[in-house]
């Protein structure tokens, strides 16, 4: 297991290098071959393999791109600031609901109840975040799972909003008549086709990265990498800790927000079964297998958590135990992740774990060698 576990070290170290040393002109045309690859993926000819039990263009919508867009959103307070968040579908729903209230009381249209919800998704994020963020480590994770179940247990119990019933007759997108390349029209929405809900997918999944990305290399990224590895240290520095965290909490609910957003939009009606804890706990396990904190990885554990037991449908009640098998395995190879940042590597080498002081408490798979070379 060492030597497949250092194997995979060295093959991943070697991808990265090359790819820091690749021109610019190099990456911008990788970058424009995924996106073209990511918007093609509906109608390449995979169903029968990638998913024989379920139809490949829904498969890839929910819960997928779903799966994909919370990830992210859940990286930048997990993986970029080192908050563990375990209610994140909270901030899921309130986008949904926003976009269920608003489009079926009024005559908005979705585009317009879009910004409301992402900005209430944000000040969610805001208001659960001022009075909590003060709490690190198993604490903040116990007040963030009380969030998300109270947000649940307040839709279940608010006639206004449906009650345990939710809110049905959702509005569609707005369709955009006469676009149709290859004849066929990617922007018309409807209950059944679920290609062009995925291609909005993608593209809010481009702006998330680039804004990211470019948060990554600015002053705000330094100071989330400062949180997470020594907070107190951050503080010492002159870092302002709390409002930082504060703004990671924000965003990554802004980002989950939208996500309901779309999602809701698609699937015409909502109720509070639709939010419950497991859903931020497979997005938590999507972020920690895939390589908390990079990009690529997250992107790939979203995909992994989400398409692994639509593929082994077909062994009914065993597939969850098969499911769970591979991610074993997956982590006893890369505790890291499967595609983690050299940063985090090193963090998680250290002991902190890549995720605050929760992380510290639970030490990196060299942290015990380290320990007795110390005796």
């Amino acid at each position: 297991m060492n030597k497949l576990r250092e194997s995979s070290s060295t093959f991943f170290d070697s991808v990265h290098d090359r790819w820091a040393n690749m021109p610019g002109w190099q990456r911008a045309i990788v970058y424009v071959g995924l996106f073209v690859l990511a918007l093609a993926l509906p109608s390449l000819p995979v169903e029968s393999v990638m998913s024989p039990h379920v139809a490949w263009a829904e498969l890839l919508f929910f819960p997928v791109g779903v799966y994909v867009l919370l990830a992210l959103g859940l990286n930048i307070v997990v993986g970029k600031a080192g908050l563990l968040d375990l209610g994140f579908v909270a901030f899921f729903a309130i986008g949904a609901y926003h976009l269920a209230y608003i489009g079926t009381k009024t005559e908005w249209s979705f585009w317009a109840v879009l910004p409301i919800a992402v900005l209430m998704a944000g000040v969610s994020g805001i208001i659960l975040g001022a009075p909590t963020l003060r709490l690190r480590g198993d604490y903040l994770a116990i007040v963030t799972l009380g969030f998300g179940e109270i947000v649940r247990i307040v839709a279940v119990n608010t006639e206004e909003i449906g009650g345990t019933n939710g809110i049905a007759g959702i509005p569609h997108p707005p369709n955009i008549e006469g676009v149709a390349p290859f004849g066929e029209e990617i922007f018309k929405y409807g209950l059944l086709d679920a290609k062009p809900y995925y291609y909005l997918l993608v593209l809010l999944c481009t702006a998330m990265i680039i804004l990211t990305v470019r948060w990554d290399h600015s002053r705000v990224g330094r100071a989330w990498a400062a949180i997470r590895e020594d907070e107190d240290a951050a503080e010492v520095m002159g870092v302002p800790t709390f409002r930082f965290k504060l703004l990671a909490f924000a965003t990554g609910a802004a980002f989950g927000g939208a996500t309901g957003v779309f999602w809701a939009g698609k699937v015409v009606s909502i109720v509070p079964q639709d939010f419950p804890f497991m859903l931020s706990a497979t997005i938590l396990a999507a972020v920690v297998l895939g390589g908390s904190g990079n990009i690529p990885g997250v992107m790939l554990g979203a995909f992994l958590v989400a398409w692994l037991p639509e593929r082994f449908r077909g062994l009914e009640e065993y597939r969850i135990m098969v499911f769970g098998a591979v991610l074993v395995l997956m982590m006893a190879v890369r505790p890291e992740g499967l595609i983690p940042s050299r940063q985090r590597k090193a963090e998680l080498k250290e002991g902190t774990g890549g995720m605050g002081s929760l992380g510290g408490e639970v030490g990196g798979p060299d942290s015990v060698e380290a320990a007795e070379v110390a005796k």
